[in-house]
């Protein structure tokens, strides 16, 4: 293992979030995406700018970033959260709600399929 690896198994994820324990949004999950907004990184975390570096390639779920950064879903909510709250990154849902069927269709489609078994 490296020194780096070894740091980083170290910070504790209270440092991480600097001590908060819950994101400013609460509509976050896993996969909801996140896109780089702005390109300067200066004043961020290490695991900010990380977080920058990752979704310049393209979105990444929230799911992604916490394992590309192997830091808990929790604490990748509240790193997001400021990210997004500096406007550093912006998040999209992968299914707009406009797209979901009714709810009637998905029962109608699942009866029919209890119905076949």
């Amino acid at each position: 293992m490296t020194s780096a690896g070894r740091r980083r198994g170290l910070v504790r994820p209270y440092v991480i979030t600097d001590g908060r324990a819950h994101p400013t949004r609460n509509t976050l999950d896993l996969v909801t995406l996140v896109i780089a907004a702005r390109g300067e990184t200066g004043g961020l975390s290490p695991e900010k700018r990380r977080v920058m570096e990752l979704c310049r390639g393209g979105a990444l779920s929230l799911a992604e970033v916490a394992g590309h950064l192997r830091i808990p879903v929790s604490v990748t909510k509240v790193l997001l959260s400021d990210l997004v709250d500096s406007g550093h990154i912006v998040t999209r849902s992968p299914i707009p709600s406009a797209e979901l069927p009714e709810p009637a269709i998905l029962q109608e489609v699942l009866d029919g399929l209890r119905a076949r078994l």
